[in-house]
């Protein structure tokens, strides 16, 4: 049956599901290129470590600057999408992150690591807000059983860019040249060669704001009273906040992101040691694509999975396997310990998309709100890691990782009750 759609820039007759179908195939290609740019901070800190002679600390500000944003411009971001709507939030988002790449290049011409930092947060906020309206935007596309089925296959695209970036960044940022470049020295060069793929990255975002500004994509209506005092009520409230589930679910993010970025960024450390595999860093480095590999599979398995069970059941089931695998890694050694590290990918990969849709399930009018408050939380991913850093200085790196244990603990909670508060 036909239904009346109104779109960004007209009103017109279509069949509902093919309207959201075509919305959803043109936001994967933004999940996409969001992990793409993130996973590329793999590269980037071990090149402007060596640019800058920078020391583990000074290099890890790279990811202290990204996740930072999420934690500076959430919330703002939720209130511009809540204005413009998603379509033109996501333009918005696109535009800042393309000029965040674009100052890559001034960055490389002074060769200050502050101007990188600077870029990078811009980028960041960018990634951020179209985070904020994205993925609310996906969970709005059809019915909300099957929300945490179609955020799981978009970001399924998210975690293809997280696994195709390192052998492109490897190929256009760590392969250089060795010696001069015209009248340039070394070190000039390394700064350089940042160049090119960011200002390409500057170029596709851009692009991709000016196909998205001029796309026919739904939009999603948001019913809600005013209340006496002038605010906006659903259901007898009058802000997210007031939904502990949302509350509880961002918890969930904060303590998920914090726990994939800190295996993540242990991952070379720890299979080079001796007792585990031994492995040299160019060595170790490969097998990173594993474990975002397992991610990616893992969303389309979920995503599939999600339409005959219950989302909260499959995260409270990805949590337990992803506990008993980390606790694995952290009492055995060898080629166990490496393969159980590793396979945490495939369970962490349903984790965000899931937690995030049932966290802004029925907020309507707050949905914006909702989102802005989860995407703050995703300053884990700075936080986790520096109190990783702080217990290996202080035991070894295998003890470290129980820190993550207890993040996946939460995550069980979250499915098994949380989400239903």
């Amino acid at each position: 049956m036909a239904s009346t759609a109104q779109t960004g820039s007209a009103t017109y007759t279509s069949s509902p599901n093919g309207q959201y179908r075509f919305a959803l195939v043109s936001l994967t290609s933004l999940f996409f290129m969001w992990g793409f740019i993130t996973c590329l901070n793999d590269i980037l800190i071990p090149h402007l470590k060596a640019v800058f002679s920078l020391s583990y600390t000074e290099a890890m500000l790279i990811q202290f600057c990204f996740f930072g944003a999420y934690f500076l411009v959430s919330l703002p971001a939720g209130s511009l999408v809540k204005k413009l709507g998603y379509q033109r939030g996501i333009v918005a988002g696109l535009v800042i992150a393309s000029i965040g790449c674009a100052l890559f290049y001034p960055a490389a011409d002074f060769e200050v690591y502050g101007l990188f930092l600077g870029a990078l947060f811009v980028l960041a906020s960018g990634i951020t807000i179209l985070q904020v309206a994205a993925n609310p935007y996906v969970n709005a596309l059809g019915s909300e059983e099957t929300a945490s089925s179609r955020l799981n296959l978009t970001q399924a695209f998210n975690a293809l860019g997280t696994t195709v970036a390192p052998y492109f960044g490897a190929i256009l940022i760590l392969s250089v040249a060795t010696g001069a470049v015209g009248e340039m020295t070394h070190h000039q060069a390394e700064a350089e060669v940042v160049k090119m793929p960011y200002l390409f990255l500057a170029a596709t975002l851009a692009i991709l704001a000016v196909i998205f500004s001029k796309l026919k994509l739904p939009v999603i209506d948001e019913h809600a009273e005013v209340s006496t005092t002038g605010e906006v009520s659903y259901k007898g409230k009058t802000s997210a906040l007031q939904s502990i589930h949302l509350v509880l679910g961002a918890v969930g993010i904060f303590v998920y992101v914090g726990a994939e970025v800190a295996i993540g960024s242990f991952l070379v450390n720890f299979l080079g040691e001796d007792h585990i595999v031994g492995l040299k860093e160019a060595d170790a480095a490969k097998y990173i694509t594993y474990y975002w590999g397992g991610a990616m599979v893992g969303r389309f398995i979920g995503s599939a999975v999600m339409q005959k069970v219950s989302a909260n059941k499959v995260l409270a089931f990805n949590g337990i396997m992803a506990a008993m695998l980390v606790l694995v890694a952290v009492n055995f050694d060898g080629k166990i310990a490496m393969y159980a590290i590793l396979s945490v990918g495939l369970f962490n990969s349903i984790m965000f998309p899931t937690i995030f849709s049932l966290a802004l399930r029925d907020l309507g009018p707050h949905t914006s709100q909702g989102s802005g408050i989860i995407c703050l939380a995703i300053v884990g991913g700075a936080i986790m890691p520096l109190i990783q850093g702080v217990i290996a200085d202080s035991a070894d790196i295998q003890t470290a990782f129980i820190l993550p244990v207890f993040c996946y603990c939460y995550i069980i909670f979250y499915g098994a009750k949380g989400a239903k508060m």
